[in-house]
């Protein structure tokens, strides 16, 4: 049904993607993985998204990479229909920090990863993942977790990822501690352009 009100099967797919990740950044190859979809039909469909104004596109190292742009008029409306998290305000911002997911999180491929290796309170992509290198790390994990799985995993996401994943990993008393003294570190990571993938109650970023 969907499909046929927005006229094909691969832009439904561009769009659910791109606005369930609405910090996150893909470039072609990745988007062709993630939705599965012609590598030539993808090309086509993100030249209609960009013209449209849906999308944007930057180059960062020899790559062009393509993020939904937030200031796009009908960015509420469409987030409504495509994203996994609601907008909690009508107001149209630039790119920030999004809300939350509690549930299966906003890059379901990576949230499964991260939830196999312990009791994670909180993920966080930033960095390279969202254009953003000022916080120095890609991946902040918080929480109960067992360090050999991490590092498999991490291991495995790299390759899936084609790139060197920049991680930090903490215990939820360190974290707790660190973020009440605000640390540095720590502020940087919730200050950058990011992307929670997992966030309990007692670290959710929003509260």
């Amino acid at each position: 049904m969907i499909e046929q009100l927005f006229g094909s099967k691969t832009r439904v797919k561009l769009l659910q993607m791109f606005y369930s990740n609405p910090n996150r950044a893909f470039y072609v190859r990745e988007i062709t993985r993630k939705i599965d979809e012609q590598i030539n039909s993808v090309r086509r469909e993100l030249a209609n998204l960009l013209s449209i104004g849906i999308i944007g596109s930057d180059t960062n190292n020899n790559r062009l990479y393509y993020e939904v742009d937030q200031s796009y008029e009908y960015y509420r409306p469409l987030a409504e229909i495509f994203g996994k998290q609601k907008p909690k305000s009508a107001k149209v911002s630039v790119p920030g920090p999004i809300h939350p997911s509690t549930a299966s999180g906003s890059d379901d491929d990576i949230t499964k990863a991260l939830r196999a290796v312990g009791k994670v309170e909180l993920a966080i992509l930033t960095g390279q993942f969202t254009r953003d290198e000022s916080s120095g790390v890609d991946l902040l994990i918080v929480g109960d977790i067992n360090a050999t799985q991490l590092a498999n995993t991490i291991n495995e996401l790299e390759t899936k990822e084609h790139k060197v994943i920049n991680y930090a990993v903490m215990d939820s008393d360190q974290y707790a501690y660190r973020l009440q003294v605000k640390d540095r570190f720590i502020m940087t990571v919730l200050e950058a352009k990011k992307q929670v993938l997992i966030a309990t109650d007692k670290f959710n970023p929003e509260t």
